[in-house]
């Protein structure tokens, strides 16, 4: 109840204040820092564990691949598996942020980038039968079956699986009014992608393995495995997509995930991208 025109504090969920905008400059900082997260976890934690795992030595990370002293079908399907893993823990994580809207927002950004790039590898290997899933199944017969079976996996878990769970946690911060929904869901959508993918494909530039690699992994793998991204936010056109009950106040700007965004960036481009080479004993 309020008193004197004052909001009482332990009314649940106020009012999203639907005139407003989300901060651009915080979004692209947010978006950064997912980003740097996102690589390391699939190139440092997904084939640079699993590596270390299996008792073999690694030699090279950087932001585009992973250099083992073997290759192994189980450290090329470590990116993966680690980005499905990962991408599962930030769904629950940002499930549990329910004030902090950067936090939130950030958790989401996290999942969403984790669980892209897990259903693109699939469609990716499948489809042009390269990168990560073409070296598991590599010699593997027949070969046209494991591929069709790659694309399929891929279809059935980007489009069907993770673009509806992704856009329907979305919906906390996107207000009840429909035309906002889609413009906002515009912004928190289309700016994260076009920010990582310009940041993987900066850094993976400065990689020395040369410019195959780039376009494969860097550019592929971002504006191509986060290509929903881009267009996901059209689906909220649908009368049958409601407004969550749940309403995140706007994102309002943060000097302190500015200054993580522009280390962070630093460190990405200028240490990981031309890579960082390991000593084995």
């Amino acid at each position: 109840m309020a008193v004197n025109g004052a909001r009482d504090k332990t009314e649940p969920n106020p009012p999203f204040p639907e005139a407003g905008r989300p901060d651009l400059l915080t979004i692209i900082a947010v978006a950064i820092v997912a980003t740097v997260i996102t690589n390391v976890i699939h190139e440092g934690l997904g084939h640079g564990g699993l590596c270390v795992a299996t008792g073999l030595q690694p030699r090279v990370l950087s932001t585009v691949h992973f250099e083992c002293s073997a290759d192994t079908r189980l450290v090329a399907a470590g990116g993966t598996l680690a980005n499905l893993l990962f991408g599962a823990l930030f769904w629950g994580a940002a499930r549990l942020v329910k004030q902090t809207a950067s936090w939130r927002y950030f958790f989401w950004l996290l999942m969403t980038f984790n669980l892209f790039d897990a259903g693109g590898y699939f469609l990716f290997s499948g489809i042009g039968d390269i990168g990560d899933w073409a070296a598991v199944v590599a010699g593997w017969q027949p070969a046209w079956a494991w591929r069709v079976g790659l694309t399929a996996l891929g279809a059935v878990t980007y489009f069907l699986l993770f673009v509806p769970l992704c856009l329907r946690e979305l919906r906390p911060f996107l207000g009840k009014d429909a035309k906002i929904r889609v413009r906002r869901a515009r912004q928190l959508t289309l700016v994260p992608y076009l920010t990582g993918g310009f940041l993987c494909c900066a850094a993976g530039a400065l990689n020395p393995v040369g410019p195959l690699l780039i376009l494969i992994s860097a550019a592929a793998a971002s504006f191509g495995g986060k290509s929903a991204l881009a267009w996901m936010w059209n689906l909220l056109n649908s009368p049958r997509i409601r407004a969550s009950e749940l309403q995140m106040p706007q994102i309002e700007r943060s000097r302190g995930w500015i200054v993580a965004a522009v280390i962070l960036a630093i460190v990405f481009i200028a240490g990981l991208g031309p890579g960082v080479k390991f000593h084995s004993s």
